[in-house]
């Protein structure tokens, strides 16, 4: 029995399941409570412990210094049970000069050195609580956050702490999980703070996302406590896009002349995390091998002063090549891998600039609105027992008269209950109440101190109610902590000579790309045509060959890539500027010197596009009513010869490609003035590769002329071949399903000839007609009458004999001349023919275009 019993007890384990469930265990808790940071607070455990320890000893900056060895006693005894030298360790890294930006712990002896000395034993050292850190513990005690049980439930300990600023970007840290690393660089507390604070306009001002982009202006890049040079931003931009980049960090050298015609380079600061004793010893050894020649004598004549490494050079040496070589050959010049990993939500995420930021402020949001909730709770039963001694004041010989004759001080309470209502609360307070009470001073500080108190009630409660008001809140806070410890950018950013390309010299500015039915394409200032009014004769656009006439015409910024879409359904791209700058009146540069195009091939359809992203889609039409959905991302690798955008039958042309968001309602016109709205989700998204479906059922000899979002105005335009033209308003053509013959929406005659375009427009548009003479009118769009969706419309432009309108193309009223804001703009100029980018967000800041070019 006894033996089976013990037979029974012993169980069977798989080594190989059990090694790797005890591994992952391990790996998981090495990840969340030891190596990473929290996105919140930007402290591991360790650190967010020595800091906690630290207040609860009272060790604030205004008071005396107390031994490292209590600091580290009482974090292991009572928070961290994982040995005394990593917690000194840690708490030692805190307040080196040379290793934390903003320093968190004010250190008194010996903490090391940047020669790699290390600190005094933590018996010999002492340290309090510096004033960043201090911000990082503030109102902890207001239910700001989350506590938790220490590791034997004695006590409790934060999960995080509140963080009055954002300390993960601003001080940085490094630490080394299974199977992951991180490596956040410290940054300028002014510069991180101005990037929260444009994060927090944007949103309560002006009801917008954040780019990274807009970030990355106020963000110039990593600052180092110890300077240096950081060299190129590309870099800097992959990591604040990405959350991984490599960074080229270089030494500040000085190359000073001696006497007797010699040179010495003299370095006064080195890379974030650099040695400089065993720089020196590397640059010795060097020397010694002659890997390095032409150096004399090598001595490190750093004082309290600063830090110099003097590196004198024979007379015939050349500083600069040997400057070269010691930058090649040793850290004076360093990489610096980011690698932006923390914990959110207690888990691993790589994280982009902005991430990291709207983390922290969601946080900041948190502890606001808890501590409101504190100050709001407090406030409340304070004027709760305010109310009840006001009262008591207003009937004071009576409540004296029951307290006498009661037997105690709990019948006094019972019987001021009975007799006024008071709360338990209230007649507590009023038994309490001291005789100096009843002065008409005390009396008035009572009531000035209740009026004070609902105020701030008021006030409190409109913060809970209005996520603007809380916003601001956390911005005068932030901006108080920018004030107080602010300093200057420490580490220069200085161009990297290989990553200098042409791109960089060019100015990113505004420009009119313009282009012909036979190919010729053309930049131009944004200055070139001047407004006018309906029925006038326009301005000569472009000197053209005979048969030839303006197809396409847009404006976009020089740095923007250009998508160029064919009739044979492929796609080719280039950069703004890579077209040929010309006048007015200039025919351009052919399209066959810039594309690798077939000799049966036209240009149907171009698209302006600053950056590619996830969440936009290319929505394609054909001739033939084919429409076909696929996600931007398919097309980021186009080769010079161009890449296959969608499959085509024999005898069907792409005619039109918009990029959109998936959320679209859109409407397809035809030359017989058959119109089609249906939404966008109809339409599935495919591959690249792929032929599409039916978007609409066309009758014998239709083809379709145009597609359009109804999201980019209020109306539809319609124009005719015979310069005739119309407005509808948009909501009378209803919504129907894929692949409809549609709706009748423009009355064609003998008189207005077939439909060449539509535009989806509002009343501050302009619309730019351009004939096949090559004739262009602009003309304001309010100036054009709304008619019902099957009539003619009104002349737009007088035309000579045998000459029609060939395109149609939409402009905002105002136009930017700031390159960075094209992106915003709502279609700001496109040709109806060609079927250009329609980009989906408007902007509301557009300056209006200087037209100080004269009629012609």
């Amino acid at each position: 029995m006894d033996e089976r019993q013990e037979y029974d007890q012993i169980i069977s384990v798989d080594l190989q399941d059990e090694m790797k469930k005890s591994y992952i265990d391990y790996a998981m808790s090495v990840i969340a409570s030891r190596a990473l940071p929290d996105v919140r607070d930007g402290l591991k455990p360790v650190h967010r412990k020595i800091l906690y320890s630290m207040s609860e000893l009272n060790l604030s900056p205004d008071k005396p210094y107390r031994k490292s060895a209590r600091i580290v006693g009482d974090t292991m005894g009572k928070y961290h049970p994982h040995g005394d030298s990593s917690i000194y360790e840690a708490m030692v890294r805190m307040a080196q000069p040379f290793s934390t930006r903003y320093l968190l712990v004010d250190g008194h002896g010996n903490f090391g050195s940047v020669d790699g000395d290390g600190a005094a034993a933590m018996r010999y050292t002492e340290a309090r609580m510096s004033k960043m850190s201090m911000e990082l513990l503030a109102d902890i005690g207001k239910d700001t956050v989350d506590f938790k049980p220490n590791f034997d439930e004695s006590l409790k300990e934060p999960e995080v702490l509140p963080a009055r600023f954002p300390n993960l970007l601003v001080n940085g840290t490094s630490g080394i999980a299974v199977g992951m690393a991180t490596n956040i660089p410290p940054h300028n507390l002014n510069e991180v703070i101005d990037g929260v604070v444009k994060i927090i306009d944007n949103t309560t001002i002006e009801n917008r996302d954040t780019d990274i982009e807009e970030l990355m202006e106020i963000i110039k890049g990593p600052d180092f406590p110890t300077y240096g040079k950081i060299l190129g931003k590309n870099g800097i931009k992959q990591a604040y896009r990405t959350g991984k980049g490599k960074v080229k960090v270089r030494a500040a050298v000085d190359i000073e002349p001696m006497p007797g015609n010699k040179q010495r380079i003299i370095v006064t600061e080195l890379p974030y995390q650099v040695n400089k004793a065993r720089l020196i010893e590397k640059i010795a050894e060097l020397v010694k091998i002659k890997k390095v020649e032409g150096i004399s004598d090598l001595r490190d004549e750093s004082d309290r002063k600063g830090m110099r490494v003097v590196i004198e050079l024979k007379r015939d040496a050349n500083a600069n090549v040997i400057l070269n070589q010691l930058y090649k050959h040793t850290q004076l010049q360093d990489t610096f891998g980011i690698n932006m990993l923390a914990l959110v939500k207690n888990e691993p995420k790589i994280l982009n600039l902005k991430q990291m930021l709207t983390y922290y402020l969601d946080h900041q949001k948190d502890v606001v609105t808890r501590r409101t909730k504190y100050e709001l709770k407090k406030a409340e039963n304070r004027a709760h027992i305010l109310e009840g001694l006001l009262k008591a004041l207003e009937f004071i010989d009576e409540v004296i008269k029951i307290i006498r004759a009661s037997n105690s001080a709990a019948d006094a309470k019972l019987n001021l209950i009975d007799r006024f209502q008071f709360s338990e609360i209230q007649a507590q307070a009023i038994v309490d109440m001291r005789l100096r009470a009843l002065t008409g001073l005390e009396r008035e500080k009572i009531e000035n101190e209740y009026r004070e108190l609902m105020e701030k009630i008021k006030e409190l409660k409109a913060i809970l109610a209005d996520d603007k008001l809380l916003y601001g809140v956390i911005k005068e806070e932030i901006l108080i902590i920018k004030e107080k410890y602010g300093d200057p950018r420490r580490t220069e950013i200085t161009y990297d000579i290989g990553e200098i390309s042409l791109e960089d010299l060019i100015k990113k500015e505004p420009t009119v790309i313009t282009m012909t039915h036979l190919g010729y394409i053309k930049r131009m200032p944004t200055t070139t045509y001047k407004s006018q009014h309906r029925g006038g004769k326009g301005i000569k656009g472009m000197q053209t060959r005979d048969e030839d006439f303006i197809q396409n015409l847009f404006i976009t910024s020089t740095h923007h890539f250009i998508l160029f879409f064919t009739n044979k359904g492929k796609v080719y791209r280039l950069k703004a500027y890579e077209i040929p700058e010309s006048s007015r009146t200039a025919r351009g540069t052919a399209l066959v010197n810039l594309l690798q195009l077939d000799s049966d091939e036209q240009i149907t359809a171009v698209i302006p596009l600053s950056e590619y992203r996830e969440d936009r889609y290319l929505l394609m039409a054909t001739k033939k009513g084919i429409i076909k959905k696929s996600n931007i991302m398919e097309y980021v690798n186009i080769r010079i010869s161009g890449l296959q955008a969608i499959i085509l039958k024999e005898d069907d042309d792409l005619i039109e490609v918009k990029l959109t968001d998936n959320k679209q309602d859109i409407i397809l016109g035809t030359k017989y003035g058959q119109c089609i709205r249906f939404c966008e989700s109809d339409v599935r998204v495919i591959g690249r590769t792929s032929m599409g479906v039916r978007g609409m059922n066309l009758n014998h000899d239709d083809e379709v002329i145009g597609m359009q979002l109804t999201s980019q105005g209020t109306d539809l335009l319609v124009v005719s071949e015979n310069g005739l033209g119309k407005r509808t308003d948009i909501d009378e053509f209803t919504t129907q399903r894929r692949g409809g013959k549609g709706v009748k929406f423009y009355k064609i005659t003998e008189k207005t000839g077939n439909v060449i375009g539509i535009k989806a427009v509002n009343e501050d548009n302009e619309l730019m007609i351009i004939t096949t003479e090559g004739i262009v009118i602009r003309i304001k769009v309010r100036d054009i009458s709304r008619f019902g969706r099957v009539t003619s419309g009104v002349r737009l432009m007088n035309l000579k004999e045998d000459i029609v309108v060939a395109g149609i193309a939409r402009i905002k009223e105002e136009v930017t001349h700031e390159a960075d804001d094209i992106e915003e703009q709502d279609d700001t100029c496109e040709s109806d023919n060609a079927g250009e980018q329609d980009n989906i967000r408007e902007s509301d800041d557009n300056k209006e275009i200087d037209e100080n070019k004269n009629q012609e």
